[in-house]
């Protein structure tokens, strides 16, 4: 059987256990990172060496980083589904997976820790209103992108949406003002009905 080592509220862990959950794939999922600890250990740093979740074990492989290891899920289990068969929609989806860590998340982060897991009389507010300004900006572009499609790579749902999903619950989530991204909001509204969605990302920030 498939083991995740992570902790449930991971935006990263997330990521994997909703593509296990739509996949349908059966997995055991240990605790790991932040309060539970184990991420230090010798036994964990064995693999994993950076001291991060997800780590998973599948049948002899160990791998880590979340996107590819949705990816991974993704081509193992689901060709023509989340893992798109045609080169170029799942080029696509791989696409946005990366700009999701590299310009979506890294605008977003700064914020989310101050708000949810910094206590209030320690929190940089100006900081945490660049970040939710830059973070707008960066969702302008995805509401841009889904003008004209319905989920991130076209018109099925795909790996792409997993990562950014996870992500863009803190957006929705978090106490801040947001902009009226229609769009967005849209393809928001779409996850939001999907089962394992609700299940496993949308919960209260901690």
């Amino acid at each position: 059987m498939l083991v995740i080592w992570g902790r449930g509220n991971s935006v990263n862990v997330q990521k994997v256990l909703w593509c296990c959950e739509e996949l349908g794939v059966e997995y055991k999922r240990i605790d790991a990172g932040g309060p539970f600890g184990v991420v230090d250990t010798p036994q964990y740093r064995q693999l994993n060496p950076n001291g991060l979740v997800p780590t998973i074990e599948d049948d002899g492989l160990v791998l880590w980083e979340s996107h590819a290891i949705v990816r991974y899920l993704a081509a193992k289990h689901a060709v023509g589904g989340i893992w798109p068969a045609d080169p170029r929609t799942r080029a696509l989806a791989d696409q946005w997976m990366d700009w999701t860590h590299t310009v979506y998340w890294a605008a977003l982060r700064t914020a989310f820790l101050g708000l949810v897991r910094t206590a209030p009389e320690k929190r940089d507010l100006q900081a945490i209103e660049e970040s939710r300004i830059k973070t707008a900006a960066a969702l302008a572009i995805m509401d841009t992108h889904l003008g004209s499609r319905a989920y991130v790579a076209g018109d099925s749902f795909t790996m792409g949406d997993i990562a950014l999903g996870c992500a863009v619950w803190r957006w929705m989530a978090l106490p801040i003002e947001r902009p009226q991204l229609p769009n967005l909001q849209r393809w928001f509204d779409r996850l939001a009905q999907r089962p394992a969605y609700r299940t496993v990302v949308m919960h209260p920030l901690t």
